[in-house]
């Protein structure tokens, strides 16, 4: 349900009330393109640390010469070759860097392992628009606009290495500079987390309790949507580390885990919805979570900005507003409830209060909850809210 766009990363802190305001990004910005473009991913991929193509062009970048490298020679990139001559040959990193010794551009097989022609020249059609100026960079930008390849281009003079996939272009970063960020990100997506796990541990106090407010709903969702947005800008990263980010991997998916599930089910818990959006209520919340996940970050800063996207009142911090949970994010802690059952649960009883108050033989009622399933649906509420008030007032 989340989706693939830029998005710029800054950090929050939990202020007065439960809101976020900014503030300690302890130097952590982002200026990159995250949630990455499924094309380019695959491309960057292809150069990451570690593979042989990307070795090949630190040797041309070493011996401070440019080339351009296109890594297909299906028959549209055919067709746009001129002169040069046939290899067919194995890729090895070695060859690449002495074919870059000519002028031409070099054609590798679809997946890097053979090379195919070399010294070629590449002729794109001239009126595809580019916002390249230098020779090898213009030509190719409008390769990889006409045809669907990734087109490599590496600059003696600037000493970079840039991607070029459809009409997006991507600067390929040196792997100190992508761990860093990598660190950076980790360490903020870290106190996010921290940050999600007590508003939601707080949420479910205040519900067990029956006074959640709107600020309440919006600052779970504030820090979780974060953790989230940080968590696909390392993914970004991990991309362009390749072998290299596999520890960054797993400390990234730890942090995450279980954040997206906590987020749905409080939209199920809290989004109003009319009566033709409850009939395709799936279809419903995943609009939701494209409305968060779209909102940049001043507008995720601001929680009447937020509350609106629920279609939540605008008064965050009155506990009589009338806002009360479904119930599902608490069903969902019980054993042995499934999804069905739980439906089956939310819909005779409505919202949570009624859902604890109601007793064994009523739950008895919903089709599917037996006495054992009553029961235990009974003891395992009683018990959260056992819980939470232990948890406020210890």
């Amino acid at each position: 349900m989340r989706r693939w766009a830029a998005s710029d990363v800054s950090t929050l802190t939990e202020g007065d009330a439960g809101t976020p305001v900014a503030a300690d990004g302890a130097g952590y910005d982002s200026g990159v393109t995250t949630r990455q473009n499924a094309a380019m991913s695959d491309a960057l991929a292809m150069v990451a640390p570690g593979r042989p193509l990307r070795d090949g062009l630190d040797r041309i970048l070493r011996a401070k010469r440019g080339g351009l490298v296109v890594v297909g020679d299906g028959p549209d990139v055919l067709s746009i070759c001129s002169g040069g001559f046939l290899l067919d040959a194995e890729f090895s990193p070695q060859r690449l860097s002495e074919l870059a010794k000519m002028d031409g551009a070099i054609i590798l097989a679809s997946d890097a392992s053979r090379i195919a022609r070399a010294n070629v020249h590449l002729m794109p059609d001239p009126s595809i628009p580019t916002t390249e100026t230098g020779t090898r960079h213009r030509t190719a930008e409008r390769v990889a606009r006409s045809i669907d390849v990734p087109v490599l281009s590496v600059s003696a003079a600037m000493s970079v290495i840039a991607v070029y996939r459809n009409d997006l272009k991507h600067t390929v970063q040196p792997t100190g500079w992508l761990h860093d960020r990598t660190d950076q990100a980790l360490a903020t997506m870290q106190r996010f987390r921290s940050r999600f796990d007590v508003a939601l541990g707080n949420l479910s106090i205040l519900e067990v309790e029956d006074t959640v407010s709107v600020g309440d709903v919006v600052h779970v969702i504030q820090t979780a949507e974060m953790v989230l947005r940080i968590g696909e800008e390392v993914d970004g990263y991990l991309v362009e580390l390749g072998e290299d980010g596999r520890l960054v991997s797993l400390q990234s998916a730890e942090l995450s885990d279980g954040v997206a599930r906590a987020l749905d089910l409080v939209i199920r818990d809290y989004a109003m919805m009319t009566r033709d959006e409850a009939a395709d209520r799936p279809a419903f919340e995943e609009w939701v979570v494209q409305q968060l996940a779209d909102l940049t970050s001043d507008e995720l800063r601001n929680p009447i900005r937020v509350a609106a996207v629920l279609r939540l009142p605008a008064v965050l911090n009155d506990t009589e507003s009338g806002i009360e949970p479904r119930g599902y994010r608490l069903l969902h802690h019980l054993p042995r409830l499934s999804d069905l059952i739980i439906e089956r649960v939310v819909d005779r009883f409505e919202n949570l209060q009624h859902i604890m108050r109601a007793s064994i033989a009523e739950l008895e009622q919903v089709e599917g909850v037996g006495q054992a399933r009553a029961a235990s649906v009974k003891e395992g509420l009683a018990r959260l809210a056992e819980a939470s008030i232990f948890e406020r007032y210890q």
